[in-house]
């Protein structure tokens, strides 16, 4: 098999590659439940690679995308579904029913206007449905609560102050340490989960996005993890003889403080 440009190509390979008796036999092996984790874990993959500006990872992330859809299309096609042709002219049809303001005759839109034009579109398309449809169940937790938050606000299901969010926070741990004081670990998880939901609200009121801002706390937290473990080590201190009072000191130190000296700290 030779590298080919040809989308048709591509199409083939995932054909032979699930040929009963000449095909891969891991491939053979797969449904769309099975396939369904890799789809999810390539688009993180290609969010990783915007995260960090490399272009060339993401040039073969999206690759590794595009096989995902070209997978699913070649198994719905064993069921005589639909095939890739079919999702191409979902799609095709999909974006220009959508944009009137360059397929049509509504023209010279601002940004702010094309995006109400695309959700009159598409609450137009669903119509009858609840106004929490369309919002796939298996998005990451974070993501799906900010889009149910945003839908449910677009019918004026919503507070219109981030204040009165903050409030709803300091409620909803308040009561995880009323259930905690009341030794019931099960309730208190679930108003974990409200608090969580909350906190979903107030980055959205604040336009934040919640997954990007816990990936950069999630780095943070590495980052300073690992010059505890530093500053530990220069210390001839594993972190199992730390006790939680040193670790927690080091890290809530200035995380300027903790990054190495000299020309290793600038790579």
């Amino acid at each position: 098999m030779t590298p080919s440009r040809d989308i048709a190509r591509l199409i083939e390979i995932m054909a032979a590659l699930r040929t009963q008796g000449t095909g891969c036999p891991w491939d053979l092996q797969q449904s769309f439940e099975t396939i369904a984790p890799y789809t999810i874990e390539e688009a993180y993959e290609v969010a990783d690679a915007i995260a960090r500006g490399h272009l060339d990872d993401l040039r073969d992330e999206l690759g590794d995308l595009l096989l995902q859809v070209v997978f699913h299309s070649r198994m719905a096609q064993e069921q005589g579904a639909f095939d890739f042709a079919d999702v191409v002219e979902s799609l095709t049809a999909k974006l220009v029913r959508r944009h009137p303001h360059v397929f049509g005759d509504a023209r010279g839109l601002t940004p702010k206007a094309v995006e109400g034009l695309w959700e009159r579109i598409k609450s137009a398309e669903r119509a009858g449905e609840t106004a929490l449809a369309g919002v796939p169940v298996g998005l990451p937790a974070l993501t799906r609560a900010l889009k149910l938050q945003a839908k449910a606000g677009k019918v004026g299901f919503d507070w219109n102050d981030p204040l009165a969010v903050l409030a709803k926070i300091r409620e909803e741990a308040d009561e995880i340490e009323h259930e905690l004081a009341a030794g019931d670990r099960a309730a208190a998880a679930a108003e974990i989960g409200d608090l969580l939901f909350a906190g979903v609200n107030l980055a959205r009121h604040l336009d934040v996005d919640p997954e990007a801002v816990l990936r950069a706390t999630n780095g943070k937290f590495e980052r300073r993890f690992a010059a505890i473990e530093r500053a530990l080590a220069d210390r001839g201190k594993p972190p199992q003889t730390a006790t939680l009072e040193q670790m927690d000191d080091l890290l809530h130190q200035p995380e300027a403080a903790q990054r190495p000296e000299g020309p290793a700290a600038s790579r």
